[in-house]
């Protein structure tokens, strides 16, 4: 029979162990359930707060790249973004299609969750912008001697480029979904990990590196797109002639940067992946093999 200091012990490495997949999985019926029944307004605002973090972390991303880091550190440092979405609770949209759980698991419905998806993709919207505002007011895109805002137009014109002239739209869009499901599968991955930690350190060591893996991999994030291509298109449309000289780019190859591309090409086909990668593939699908299958 162990001893009251033996049995202290063992609660202590108990309480400071992670969840298990079958705990974890538990847990984010709780988590998710909680996050859809938000009212309206803090959801909206907690979202707007996401939307601005995950465009700041974009920014340290381009920073990286600018002074000459590779993607690989990029991606890393990208990673503040969900990390501060985390702690601070903000309400990022791809993280929020796990609220699918909490509609598998009977403890939401359908209404409740589309309006608040809506709400939470309008405000990581309005977040995004107010950040390419802000950019663009401080000239941001002039740091590196331009090399900056060289890197957003770039990295935007790539992301509405997946529809080619000489292919049907699908194939382009079917591209474009596919960059979505992978990168959500690895945000909702870092998200749901998160969900097994019981320290902030523990927490924040779960999401580097499944972040920093789709940022290097060049995967295709809603919301981060909601910053980058927006300032790509604010950069060809209102940046000054000294940037373009000295950057030696010409506006007419940026041309292709508007709204229209921008939701076209990419908003849509990538929300749609990023529902099926995170929502699905990772949400809905653990939730099922680790507590609808043990139930079974």
């Amino acid at each position: 029979m162990n001893s009251p200091s033996q049995n202290s012990n063992v609660n202590h490495v108990q309480n400071c162990i992670c969840l298990s997949p079958e705990g974890i999985a538990k847990a984010s019926e709780d988590i998710t359930c909680h996050k859809v029944s938000k009212p309206a307004l803090k959801a909206l605002l907690l979202a707007i707060n996401a939307g601005a973090f995950i465009a700041l972390a974009f920014m340290f991303y381009t920073t990286a790249l600018a002074d000459g880091h590779g993607k690989l550190v990029g991606g890393l440092c990208f990673s503040l973004g969900l990390m501060l979405c985390i702690i601070m609770g903000g309400e990022l949209f791809t993280s929020t299609t796990l609220t699918l759980v909490a509609k598998c698991s009977k403890l939401t419905t359908w209404k409740e969750l589309v309006k608040n998806w809506i709400l939470v993709y309008t405000g990581n919207f309005i977040g995004g912008i107010l950040i390419v505002l802000l950019m663009m007011l401080c000239r941001q895109y002039d740091a590196f001697g331009g090399e900056w805002g060289k890197i957003i137009l770039n990295t935007a014109l790539h992301k509405i480029s997946h529809m080619r002239p000489d292919e049907p739209y699908i194939i382009g869009f079917t591209e474009a979904m596919c960059m979505g499901i992978f990168c959500n599968i690895m945000v909702c991955a870092a998200v749901w990990m998160s969900f097994a930690g019981k320290t902030l350190t523990d927490k924040m060591l779960a999401m580097i590196f499944p972040v920093g893996m789709f940022v290097a991999s060049g995967f295709e994030h809603s919301i981060a797109n909601m910053f980058m291509i927006p300032a790509g298109i604010g950069i060809e449309n209102f940046a000054g002639a000294d940037f373009w000289s000295r950057t030696g780019l010409d506006p007419e190859n940026y041309s292709r940067l508007t709204a229209a591309n921008f939701f076209i090409n990419n908003l849509i086909p990538v929300t749609i992946g990023n529902i099926i990668g995170g929502g699905l593939m990772i949400g809905v699908y653990n939730w099922y093999v680790n507590v609808r299958l043990s139930h079974e």
